[in-house]
C-alpha cells in the first residue's frame, strides 16, 4: 500500500483564513475546508476565494436559466474536474485548489442543488448531478478529462465514468465509497438526516453539528463553515440525501477502464478503510493511497499529503 507524505498542519487565522466543518454527509461525519478573503469594498465586505495572481481564475458567467452549473476554473494545462460532498459546495476544495491548478485546468462546480446551483430542480440522484457535470463539460469544449470525487462527489465521478466514459480520463477517489448502506450504522445515518434537516433547519443542524466537537480545528473556523452550511437550502438538502442513498456502484465497478487512484483516510470513521479496500478490489489496476493519522477531514488536515498523492498520479498514470 502506499503512503502519502506527512500531514498538513496549516496556517494560524489571519485576514485570509481557513474555516472547517464536522458534518454529516452521506457517508457519516465529514469535515471539509473553506478557506474565505475579505475585502472592504463601498462599504460593504465582499468575499471571494484565495487567488495567485500567477495562476488564471475564472468564473461561470453562464445564466442559471440554462441549466448549466454553476463553477469556478483556475489554473492551465490538462483539465481536472474537482467534485464536492453532499451538503457543500465547489469551496470546499480551496486547500488543495493552488497546488492543482499549478499543473491543471481545475474546474469546479457546484453539483446540482448546492451553492450557486442550487436553483436546479430535482432529481438529485447520481445519473442526474453526472449528467449535469457532462453537460458542463460540453459547455467548456472539454472532450475528456481527469476527475477528482470527495465523499458523494467520488459517487458522482464514479457515475460519470461509467455513463459516459469517454469523458473520464482519470478517476481519483478520496474517502469514497462504492455503497454506504451496508451497515446498521450507515442504514441509520441515512435515514435519520433528512429527518433531521426538516426538524431543525440548516442553521440550527449547522449548529448541531459544530457542537457535536471539532476536536482538530479551531472554533473559528468551524463557525466560518457553519454559515456555508447554513446557506444551503433545506428542501434540496433533503432531496440531495435522499439521492446519495440511492447510489450503488458495487456490481458496476469492474466496468470502470481508466486509471483509478483511490484516497482513504487511516482514522476516517465516516467512510472506513473497508470502502477503500472494496473499491480496489472491484476496480481493476486501481491504485490505493492510505493517508497516516487521517479521517474524513482530510482535505483540510492533509491537504499537501492530498494534493501530493493527487498530481503525483494524474501526472504519471496512462490516461485511459
Amino acid at each position: 500500500m502506499l503512503r502519502a507524505p506527512a500531514r498538513f498542519a496549516g496556517p494560524p487565522l489571519c485576514a485570509s483564513s481557513r474555516a472547517c466543518v464536522f458534518l454529516p454527509t452521506s457517508p457519516g461525519l465529514q469535515f471539509v475546508g473553506l478557506r474565505w478573503a475579505s475585502r472592504r469594498r463601498r462599504g460593504r465586505d465582499r468575499y471571494r476565494w484565495g487567488t495567485d495572481a500567477v495562476l488564471r481564475y475564472r468564473m461561470s458567467s453562464v445564466p442559471a436559466s440554462s441549466g448549466v452549473l454553476y463553477f469556478v476554473e483556475r489554473g492551465a494545462g490538462p483539465p481536472l474536474v474537482l467534485l464536492h460532498g453532499a451538503l457543500l459546495e465547489g469551496r470546499m476544495f480551496e486547500p488543495v485548489l493552488e497546488p492543482l491548478a499549478r499543473h491543471h485546468r481545475v474546474i469546479v462546480p457546484d453539483l446540482r442543488g448546492h451553492g450557486k446551483s442550487s436553483g436546479l430542480a430535482p432529481s438529485y440522484a447520481a445519473g442526474q448531478l453526472a449528467a449535469d457535470v457532462s453537460r458542463l463539460l460540453g459547455h467548456l469544449g472539454v472532450k475528456s478529462t481527469a476527475v477528482l470525487g470527495y465523499s458523494q462527489g467520488g459517487a458522482v465521478a464514479q457515475q460519470l465514468a461509467l455513463d459516459d466514459p469517454g469523458r473520464c480520463k482519470q478517476l481519483v477517489l478520496v474517502c469514497s465509497y462504492a455503497f454506504n448502506g451496508a451497515t446498521f450504522r450507515e442504514r441509520c445515518e441515512g435515514h435519520l438526516t433528512p429527518w433531521l434537516i426538516r426538524l431543525l433547519g440548516m442553521k440550527r443542524l449547522a449548529a448541531l453539528v459544530v457542537s457535536r466537537g471539532l476536536k482538530r480545528v479551531g472554533e473559528a473556523r468551524a463557525r466560518g463553515l457553519a454559515g456555508l452550511i447554513a446557506a444551503q437550502d433545506e428542501q434540496a438538502m433533503v432531496g440531495v440525501w435522499k439521492g446519495a442513498l440511492q447510489f450503488d456502484s458495487r456490481s458496476r465497478l469492474a466496468e470502470i477502464r481508466c486509471p483509478v487512484l483511490i484516497v482513504d483516510g487511516e482514522r476516517d470513521e465516516a467512510v472506513p478503510s473497508r470502502h477503500a479496500e472494496e473499491l480496489a478490489a472491484g476496480i481493476a489496476g486501481s491504485r490505493r493511497v492510505t493517508v497516516p493519522g487521517a479521517d474524513h477531514a482530510l482535505i483540510w488536515t492533509h491537504a499537501d499529503a492530498l494534493a501530493h498523492a493527487a498530481n503525483e498520479f494524474l501526472q504519471s498514470a496512462p490516461t485511459g
